[in-house]
């Protein structure tokens, strides 16, 4: 299994050149767009990040800048990104995504609507490319800790943006008291969950060093990661 910045990635990720990541505020989109930005990088020459949550300026992929600069991979963030004037205005260079066959990008996106109307003016572009658009959920968040609740998202994520969703992400983590139990106490959710949405399974990920045999022999499609701690822009063994 390659390994990247010391993350262990799948044999195969099944990469697409478009990769969108959303969800809700604590599922762990950023930390999953930063962690699949560097498998990329280890499979591909061109791999560009384009941070498009405009609704999110706490953690976001802009934090993880000395990150990519060290593994060649190329940063496009909102304006005025971290800073107090922060506002949802998108950076040009954005569309260099769709301009070069052998570039793979990654968007970040704010998880609301909000965030996904931003997302909306790169539609067109995105649906004629080869993507995934993936929806990353969390049992342990308020907002989506039952499947139903998942439904009314969908439908305005893909309202907003104008964007169908692929594929789902299951990323279950209560933080720093995150365990390997609640990555496998959380399949039969996420199964119900892709049942109701009609969208399938793509990985499930849980912080690299709680993977044992156990989560090994049971998780179906696993993606250990690391966790990227915001202050120092260096990765956190606590999720």
């Amino acid at each position: 299994m390659p390994t990247v910045y010391g993350v262990k990635t799948m044999l195969d990720i099944n990469e697409k050149r478009i990769t969108v990541f959303a969800g809700h505020y604590g599922s762990g989109k950023t930390n999953l767009s930063v962690n699949y930005a560097l498998a990329l990088r280890k499979r591909h020459d061109k791999v560009m990040v384009c941070d498009v949550d405009t609704v999110n300026p706490y953690f976001r992929t802009k934090d993880s800048e000395k990150v990519f600069a060290e593994h060649g991979i190329r940063l496009v963030g909102a304006r005025f990104a971290n800073t107090n004037l922060d506002i949802p205005s998108i950076m040009p260079d954005t569309f260099a995504a769709f301009h070069s066959s052998d570039m793979y990008s990654v968007f970040d996106v704010g998880g609301d609507d909000a965030g996904a109307l931003a997302l909306g003016q790169f539609a067109e572009l995105i649906s004629e490319s080869d993507y995934d658009m993936l929806l990353v959920v969390n049992k342990y968040r308020l907002q989506t800790s039952k499947p139903e609740d998942l439904m009314q998202y969908v439908r305005e994520i893909e309202r907003a943006s104008k964007i169908q969703f692929t594929a789902i992400i299951n990323n279950p983590n209560l933080g720093r008291q995150t365990t390997k139990d609640c990555l496998l106490s959380s399949l039969d959710y996420i199964e119900e969950a892709s049942r109701l949405s009609s969208l399938p399974v793509k990985w499930n990920c849980l912080r690299e060093d709680l993977v044992d045999d156990e989560v090994r022999a049971k998780v179906p499609n696993l993606f250990p990661i690391k966790v990227f701690y915001k202050e120092n822009w260096h990765i956190e063994e606590e999720n």
